[in-house]
Formats: structure tokens, sequence, C-alpha cells
């Protein structure tokens, strides 16, 4: 029987990491009650230097409770020294100019847009937002001789040894990913579950039985909710999402994806299965695929020869399976034609379709699991200026197309860039004007507020300054019994900085906000006569700062990233929903010899994929944002995931027809083609009306049911191609491509009932990233 004590300390820990999974907010916690303390003391009571000591506390409190950089120990540690370097000449500048106030406001606005706007560039950049801008807020605020420079670089230098020395020996953070692990046995599971399949369905001797084929589904099912699972329970900012990363988060809806395409083209439970040996060598092909990404996810260092090997025998095989496709279709049933012999013409394709289907997929994981093991090789420029392995610029270009991207004027990164800067500035006017003694405590209150939109800018504040309330109170409560036994406080001070770290996570914004201040009011004491003065001096600089946010929050931009999302959302979808439309028409324009017009829908995909981008970028500030929210994360993620099965079905149907092999058609397929059209044009119309529903409030359009009549009619009309005027067959390679090319537009059409419960805010959790479960 276990001790009541140990009982307790098992379920605190367990309450802990439901608060805190990766114990990240502990992990910093820890460090910083460690340092904070040994410098401070270090510097003041040893060195003498209080000038030193104020630095060094803030310094560390910045570089290792503020900011956590990803990837391996090297890169880290490069990134803590370049955020060394930048609190040296953030410092020298603020000294400078601290002296002159309008020069100080001005500086404030450049610098403040200036750091705030370059996290767009790169998460390191994102990372270290707040603690490059308390390095430069914390001179500017408090005017000094030129003679105090040497002390301030001095503190700040000892702060930057000590985090760096933290960060590699105190409870260093795991390299690789969360993900990587849960994402690497689904591609195991997949692979296993696509040999078993294939085998059942080549048959033999030695073919795998029914109950082994549950088997493997069941293990995918398993290893695919786990990695989902994972997903859920980690915590993604916008500081903290890498190109590794986001890459990373879009394999979670693509394996799902996979997940479904498996177990809807699994063998089926009884009788004889069809056999296909082309499709089933695409099936052997992508489980090879899937085994070395696996590979790669586990060891990103490795070399990626292996993977890009197993995706060329991939494609090679699915080329072979096109070619053999055509030479299966029973085109002896066909004359004459019969509902029957259109039902048998279509299901004749079932199997390579599905084949075809989940060897792109594999293909589009694949190449992220490539992104992701290049973006962890990046060297430290890459990483620091943002640039994608691949890209044909160098990193300055990178980070220059990048930024160029946001200055427009409905970019939520802008809007909340300049409303900072703004604000900063402003709350250094203020605290001049009214000549208050803690300027400091003015902006730095306007910059814990401003980190959120501004409709929730209000409901911020009060938290602010409530917490700080409730903290002022704690803390002049315990100067009164203990602040006279320096050494009680001594004491106390770890414990203050440890809860300072700990609360905002595990607890709230306002408890950290309590932590916070006990933590000052002690720093503040310590080693002197205690004044709990100093409490209620620092709830009015708070009070003000907080104010000047919510000011500066209601006449710049007043709606963030919860209202940006929707136009976001709607731009995603009215412009994938083109570049499908554009990639049927690529398809249908195959109908007479010569050249195809193969940049047709190019421009389109490219404003798909820009349009991604900037809804990924709203959506993981949207995410970053308190305050309330307009749908479920559930509902909002399932929305943001249909976007990437749109564009995932549109670049499938390119990847169809810009193959290689399609001899000169021979027939006009008029009917055909008009009839991929007008499914095109009905899929795409109910996108466009559902961005319409998500930025007008206009009612979610129904999903639309399934059109047997034009299916049937597209299948009587390839069927007639199928065989000329003698009666005798013709290339069956553009048919095939053309019946594959509608069986993409109706998986997009299936992405619509999920799609339609999300708009709503009715759907479930476990619907987030379905992809085409949902079948009409």
């Amino acid at each position: 029987m276990q001790a009541p004590g140990r009982i307790r300390r098992v379920r605190a820990m367990e309450w802990l990491r439901t608060r805190d999974p990766e114990l990240a907010a502990t992990r910093r916690a820890v460090r910083t009650a460690l340092v904070l303390p040994t410098l401070f003391a270090l510097c003041g009571q040893v060195l003498g230097s209080a000038v030193m000591a104020t630095y060094a506390a803030f310094g560390s409190f910045s570089m290792l409770l503020l900011v956590e950089f990803t990837g391996p120990m090297v890169q880290r540690l490069r990134a803590h020294l370049g955020l060394a370097v930048a609190w040296a000449l953030l410092i020298c500048l603020g000294t400078l100019v601290a002296r002159v106030v309008w020069l100080a406001i001005l500086a404030m606005v450049v610098v403040g847009f200036v750091i705030l706007f370059c996290g767009v560039v790169s998460s390191v950049l994102a990372g270290a937002t707040n603690a490059l801008l308390l390095a430069f807020v914390l001179p500017v605020s408090s005017p000094a001789p030129l003679s105090q420079l040497p002390e301030r670089l001095a503190g700040a230098g000892l702060a930057a040894v000590a985090a760096l020395l933290a960060v590699s020996l105190l409870w260093p953070r795991a390299t690789a990913d969360p993900l990587c692990a849960p994402a690497s046995r689904v591609c195991r599971a997949v692979a296993a579950q696509l040999r078993t399949d294939a085998s059942r369905l080549a048959g033999g001797p030695g073919a795998s039985s029914a109950s082994l084929c549950r088997v493997a589904a069941d293990e995918a099912a398993t290893a695919s909710d786990g990695l989902r699972r994972a997903f859920d329970t980690t915590l993604y900012r916008p500081t903290g999402l890498s190109t590794g990363s986001r890459a990373l988060v879009r394999l979670v809806d693509e394996l799902t994806w996979l997940c479904t395409i498996v177990a809807d083209s699994a063998a089926p439970p009884g009788g004889t299965p069809p056999c296909d040996h082309a499709a089933h060598a695409v099936r052997r092909a992508a489980a090879a695929a899937l085994e070395q990404s696996a590979l790669l996810l586990d060891s990103p260092c490795a070399g990626p020869e292996a993977l890009r090997t197993s995706l060329a025998e991939l494609r090679s095989a699915m080329v072979d399976m096109e070619c053999s496709a055509g030479t299966r279709l029973p085109v002896h049933q066909l004359s004459p034609p019969s509902p029957s012999s259109v039902h048998a013409f279509l299901g004749s394709l079932d199997l390579s379709f599905r084949a075809q289907e989940l060897g792109f997929a594999t293909l589009q994981i694949a190449g992220n699991v490539d992104l992701a093991a290049a973006a962890e090789r990046r060297g430290w420029p890459d990483r620091l200026l943002g640039r994608e392995p691949g890209a044909l610029g160098g990193p300055f270009a990178a980070a220059r197309d990048r930024g160029a991207a946001h200055l427009r004027p409905h970019s939520v990164w802008l809007h909340n860039s300049l409303r900072g800067a703004l604000g900063l500035g402003a709350a250094v006017a203020v605290a001049d004007l009214t000549v208050l003694p803690h300027s400091f405590w003015v902006l730095l209150g306007t910059m814990s507020v401003l980190r959120s939109n501004a409709l929730s800018t209000g409901q911020r504040a009060l938290r602010a300054v409530g917490g700080t309330i409730a903290g002022s109170l704690i803390g002049a409560g315990l100067m009164q019994p203990f602040g006279h036994h320096g050494a009680f406080l001594w004491f106390l001070l770890p414990v203050a900085a440890l809860a300072a770290g700990i609360a905002p996570a595990v607890i709230s914004f306002a408890a950290g906000q309590a932590a916070f201040t006990v933590t000052l009011v002690i720093l503040f004491n310590v080693g002197h006569d205690p004044n709990w003065h100093i409490a209620v001096v620092r709830v009015q600089d708070i009070a003000i700062g907080c104010a000047v946010s919510v000011m500066v929050g209601l006449l710049f931009w007043p709606r963030g990233a919860a209202a940006a999302i929707d136009t976001a959302l709607a731009e995603a979808y009215q412009d994938s929903a083109r570049y499908l439309a554009g990639a049927v028409e690529y398809a249908v324009g195959h109908r007479d010899p010569g050249p195809a017009p193969g940049d047709t829908p190019r421009d389109k995909g490219r404003q798909a994929a820009a349009s991604a981008r900037r809804l990924d970028d709203t959506f993981r500030t949207y995410l970053a944002e308190h305050g309330h929210k307009r749908l479920p994360l559930a509902d909002m993620t399932t929305l943001v995931t249909g976007v990437v099965g749109l564009r995932l079905a549109a670049d499938a149907m390119l990847g169809i027809w810009r193959g290689g092999g399609l001899p000169p058609p021979e027939a006009d397929r008029a009917d055909a083609r008009l009839a991929l059209l007008c499914a095109a044009g009905r899929v795409s119309d109910w996108y466009r009306d559902l961005a319409s529903a998500l930025t007008r409030r206009t009612p979610v359009p129904p999903p639309l049911p399934r059109n047997p009549v034009a299916e049937a009619g597209l299948a009587e009309s390839l069927c007639r191609d199928l065989v000329d005027d003698r009666g005798k067959a013709t290339a069956p390679a553009t048919p095939v491509r053309l019946i594959w090319t509608s069986d993409h537009i109706d998986v997009a059409r299936r992405l619509q009932p999920s799609l339609a419960a999300a708009a709503r805010g009715g759907s479930r959790s476990g619907q987030a990233g379905a992809g085409t479960s949902s079948a009409a």
C-alpha cells in the first residue's frame, strides 16, 4: 500500500502534467529559480553593485523564462549567444537615447516595431521577441549617465553566461520534436497494414488472412489516435513553430488522411478479394517509402538518400499501374451499354484509384518528412533568417520575401507590431509627462497586456492589475513579519521565482502576475530595510501601463487574429477552390493533340499556397491570443485542415496529368469534359459559399450529395470513347485519368460534411483533421 505522502506527490505531478504537458514552463521556472537569486546575490552582496544586480536579475529572467529555443543543443547555444549580443547592443542604444525624452519615445517606437515585426521572419526571432523588448525597455526607461553602461553590460553578460550554462546543463530539453516519435509509429503501422493488405489482395498460398489484416488495421488506427493525442497536448505557440515544426504539424493531418484512405481501400473481410498486381506493387512501394520516412523521423540528421530512392521506386510503380489500369478495363462488356456494365466499368478502376490516391498521399508525407529533416540540418544563418531548405535565394532574400508578404494592410502581424510599438512609445511618453519615478514598470505593464488582441485587452488589463494587487498585498504581508530577516527573504526569492515561472502556464495569467510582483517586492527589499510602499507604487505604475495599452489597443486595429482568422480562412478556401477548378480545366484541356496548357493552374496554385501560409501565420497568432473564441479549437482546426485537403486534391489531379506517356486522344470526349467541369464547378461553388458564410455570417451551405446521374453520364461517355466506329478498343490512358480526376473531385466533396459541422460549431474534437472520413 502506498504512503499518503507518495500518493499526494503522484497526484500533484499528474495535475502538473495536465496543465504543463511537456513540463516546458516548469523547466524554465526551475532554471530561473536557481540562477536568478544566485546572480542577484553575487552582484549585489559580493560585488556590491546594485546596477549589476538589477541587470543580472532581469537578464536571467529574460533569457531563461521568456525564451526557449528549439533544435540541436549547438543551435540552441548559438541562439542564446546571439541573444546575448543583441542584449548588449540594445542596452547601449537604450542608455544613449534615454536622457532625451523625444528621442527615447521615437527610439521606443522604432525599435519596438522592428523587434515585433521581425518575428515573422523565423521562429528564432519570434521566440526572442519578449526577451529583446525587455533588453531595450530596461535601459530606455531608466535614464542614467554613461558611466553606468559598463556595469549594465557586465550584469547582462553574467546573465548570458549563466543562461548558456543552465540551458546546456540544467534539465536540458529533448532535441527531438514531440511529434516525431508518434508520427514515426504511424508510418510503420500503416506500412505494415499496406503490406498485409497487399498480400491478401494478391492472393496465393502465403496470402495474409482476414484476421491478420484486421489486427494490422487496428494497430494503424491506434497509432493514428496516439499521434492525434500527442498533437492535442503539444503546446505549439507562434514562437515555437519552426520550419521543421510546421512540416510536422502538417504531417499530422496528412497521416490522418492517409489512414483514412488505407482504411477505405482495405481488403474485404470475406470472399475472394479482387486482384490487381500493379496496384499491389504501388502499395508495397508506398510501404517501403513510409518505412524510410519513419527512419528519417527517428534520425533527422541522417541522409535522405534512402528515402528519395524509395520515392523514385514509388513513382515508377504508379506510372506502371496507370499503364496497366487501362488494359484491365472491361471494354468487351460495353456493347451495348447498360447500368450493370457501367458499374462494372467503374468498379474495375477502384483498386487502381485507391492505390493512386494512397501513393500520392505517401509522396506528400515523405516530402514533409524530408523537409522537416532538412530543416533540422540547416545552418545557423538559415535558421535565424527563416530560409527554408531548398530555397533558391539566400537567407537574407528569404527574410526579405517573408517580411514583404506581411507588409499589407490586412496583415495581423503588421497590425500587432504597429500596435505594440505605438503602445510602448505612448507608455514612455506618459511616464515622462507624469514624471513617474518608475517608468520601467509602466512599460512592463503595457508590454504584458499588448500581447493579446484589443478585444481582450480590457479583460487582460483587469487580470494584470488584479494579479498585481494580489501580489502586492502578499508581498506587503511578507515584509511585515519577515522583512528584517534577510536570510528568510533569500530563501523566499527562489520560491517566488519558481512560482512566477510556473503560475502563468498551470494556473492563470493573473496568478503569474501576482507571483512576479511578489518576486519583485522581495528583490527590492532583500538586503535593505523593508518597504511595503514599493508594492503600492508598483500597482500604480502597472495600472497606468495597462490603461495605456487599453487605449492603444482600442484605437489601432481593435480586432485581432480572432476576427482575422475568418478572413484568412475565407481567402484560403476561395483561392483553393479556384485552384481546384483550374486543375480540372487543366485536365480537360488535354482533349486535343499537341502541347498541353501546362502553365494554366500554376499561378492559382501559388496563390492558394500563399493564402495557406497567411492562414498558418494567422492561426498561430489566434492560438496565442487570450479572450473569447468564436469556435472551439477542434472546430477551428478542422476548418484549417480542410484547406489542406482541398489543395491536396488539386495537387493530386495535377500529379495525374503532368505524368508523361499520354498519347494524343482520338475522340473529342466533349460529354466527359463537360461532366467533369460541372462537377468541379459545383464543388468549387460550395467552398466559395463556405467562405462567404465565414466572413459574412450567412448560413453555412449544406454538403453536396452524390450525383448518380452525372456519374453515370460520365461513365457512359468514357465507355463510348473506348470503342471506335469499328468496335475496336482505343487507347484507354485518357479515360483512366479522367475517371481518377472525377474521383479526386469527389474526395473534395466528401470533405464537406465535417467542414459544415465545424463552421456551425457542431463538430466533435475527434473530427479535427478527419480528412476524407466523412462520406456523403
